[in-house]
């Protein structure tokens, strides 16, 4: 007859065949089994009486008492392949207690449904592949640039969003700066805070935000946002992510932030928008000294600025191109404009 153990009541049998042999003693036994020397006598006794049978689990391969009828089982997966197919097991759990009345838990509707090949759990499914993009050689090739929504200042003030800019070849911070939303025109004064201290990067690498690309075509439409023609003014080139895994390095960046940034401002007592964009220059370079790299090529692609103040002021504009009307008038926004 063929018995099934477990590695636990193995064991066992091995230190009682070795009490049995006159090897060790039942107090020794005891000890390497951690139990009780009355324990021992009682599977001692057993294994004496019924041989190793007498150690294995006595409710193994029986059916459990707590296990629901083969009928409610076969009956809820044909509801489920029948009239909830592509349902979750969670929410097809709410339709069978609710319509049709069956009282069973949500971890049980989910593992007939995984038996019965009706639904694959998350570990299962074949996870997509994405490409590996390398990082780029130079200090100032690419630069990353994203905005991060959080509750930066834990209650002290309003939910925000601090835009980050990231060199890709080095993962150095180059720019930090806190807003209240991720709309244009705060990115054309991170842009233009970023340029007039480091100089004009290559590139740009960005998510298909609205600020960066047109995202809705119509006829009102151009193929450029105002973000994108400061850009092109400017000769900096800008790349459009197609996934986040592609951008990273600004992505683990901003996990990054979201706990040693949030710390370090309640250790500072800074509770604005206003106080942290003062403060924000001696954390960067506080960063940059534990986790910045060097770059594979050490030159450094940033390109000084030629323009003016007064053209940078005319560069970072919100432009829309209006007629003037015989009376010398423009129309914006329903609005009648004259000189």
């Amino acid at each position: 007859m063929l018995v099934s153990m477990s590695d636990k009541e193995l064991k066992r049998l091995s230190v009682l065949q070795e009490i049995c042999d006159q090897r060790i003693t039942q107090s020794q036994a005891a000890q390497l089994l951690h139990i009780s020397e009355r324990h021992i006598r009682r599977l001692l006794q057993k294994y004496k009486a019924q041989g190793p049978a007498a150690l294995a689990h006595a409710g193994r391969g029986q059916i459990s008492n707590s296990k629901l009828p083969e009928e409610l089982r076969l009956k809820c997966l044909n509801i489920v392949s029948d009239q909830l197919h592509g349902f979750g097991p969670t929410l097809a759990h709410e339709k069978l207690t609710t319509v049709h009345g069956f009282d069973l838990s949500v971890e049980t509707l989910r593992s007939w449904m995984i038996a019965a090949d009706l639904w694959m759990p998350r570990s299962k499914r074949l996870k997509r592949p994405y490409q590996p993009r390398y990082n780029r050689d130079c200090f100032g090739e690419l630069i990353q640039i994203d905005g991060s929504h959080h509750d930066w200042f834990e209650g002290r003030a309003a939910k925000c969003c601090l835009l980050v800019f990231i060199d890709d070849a080095t993962g150095k911070l180059q720019h930090l700066r806190f807003c209240e939303s991720e709309s244009t025109f705060d990115y054309m004064i991170s842009t233009r805070l970023y340029v007039e201290q480091h100089g004009k990067p290559l590139a740009f690498y960005s998510d298909k935000h609205s600020v960066f690309r047109v995202n809705q075509s119509s006829k009102k439409d151009t193929k450029i946002t105002q973000f994108g023609r400061v850009l092109s003014t400017l000769n900096i080139d800008i790349i459009f992510a197609n996934s986040p895994q592609a951008k990273g390095r600004v992505e683990r960046a901003n996990r990054t932030l979201q706990d040693r940034l949030i710390k370090e401002m309640r250790l500072k007592g800074i509770c604005s928008i206003e106080q942290a964009n003062v403060w924000l220059p001696c954390f960067i370079e506080e960063f940059n000294q534990k986790f910045a790299k060097m770059a594979f090529n050490p030159k450094n692609l940033h390109r000084s600025i030629t323009e003016t103040a007064e053209e940078l002021d005319d560069i970072f504009t919100w432009r829309e191109p209006r007629r003037v009307t015989n009376s010398l008038t423009i129309t914006y926004d329903k609005w009648h404009c004259c000189k």
